[in-house]
């Protein structure tokens, strides 16, 4: 043990000396101490710099935009959504593919739970790779691959994050249904196979908007087909600030008559609750 840490003052001498002090990856707070905001003065709720390897969390009101981008190229963002409050209700990969008769998430599509409701909108993407259909990597696989995936290794599996992510929003391992992945794509080949189409790039960026109270999961690890034998991993960056939810006449409550239903059911079930 260090001199000046071994007693209790000089460890919290120590522990105080670190005030003010920045790593390359961690939250700023209050957030609307992010250099140069995407959004009005004092309108920034959430900002932060998620290593390659860790994952966050955070609970957003509804009408907030949220926006990932991968600064280095190599980040991927593992992504679980449910509703505050009713954590019965989350993401569902699957209804959010077969409803919209797509594979792919692209801008303008909705991310749905099995409720048929819309949890959120992906309203803007400068990436156009990301994974709708293989969920995120398992402790299984990163030790087959990697030597370990415990969530204190060097190459910890998403599933493992995403667990630990859930506990601190009282949540279980059974609430961890299969994730969406960001910056990391894959595209379905004729004869059913998944190739591996790698990330989108330095700078990309996506920005999903809450339609109703969220909480928030991220991981960021590799994707689970990316054939590299080595954890490449890269910081994510996560934005978000305050905004308002879709709303009829919008061209993406529009779009398509899936879509309306989706955001009418949503609207239906808020109204009810007392909710506009």
């Amino acid at each position: 043990m260090a001199t000046a840490t071994r007693t209790t003052y000089g460890a919290r001498d120590h522990a105080r000396a670190q005030e003010g002090a920045r790593a390359e990856a961690m939250p700023v707070v209050p957030a609307t101490d992010w250099p140069e905001p995407p959004c009005e003065a004092g309108y920034l709720v959430w900002a932060e710099t998620v290593a390659g390897g860790n994952y966050t969390h955070r609970v957003l009101a509804r009408g907030t935009e949220l926006r990932l981008t991968d600064p280095g190229g190599d980040a991927c963002a593992h992504l679980l959504l449910y509703v505050d409050g009713r954590p019965w209700e989350r993401l569902n990969a699957a209804d959010t593919v077969k409803v919209q008769w797509n594979a792919y998430l692209r801008a303008g599509g909705l991310l749905l739970s099995d409720q048929g409701r819309v949890l959120a909108t992906l309203i803007a993407d400068t990436a156009g790779r990301h994974d709708a259909l293989c969920g995120t990597s398992t402790l299984v696989r990163n030790t087959h691959r990697y030597g370990d995936g415990t969530p204190q290794s060097a190459s910890p599996a998403g599933r493992e994050l995403l667990t630990l992510a859930a506990l601190k929003n009282g949540l279980e391992p059974r609430d961890l249904p299969p994730s969406l992945s960001f910056f990391q794509g894959v595209e379905v080949r004729d004869d059913g196979t998944l190739e591996f189409t790698g990330s989108a790039g330095p700078g990309a960026s996506v920005t999903l908007r809450a339609e109703q109270d969220l909480t928030v999961l991220i991981a960021n690890v590799p994707h689970p087909l990316d054939p590299r034998p080595s954890y490449v991993s890269t910081p994510l960056e996560v934005l978000a600030w305050r905004a308002a939810p879709t709303t009829p006449g919008d061209p993406l409550w529009e779009a398509t008559p899936e879509g309306r239903r989706a955001y009418a059911n949503t609207a239906d079930f808020l109204a009810a609750r007392g909710q506009s």
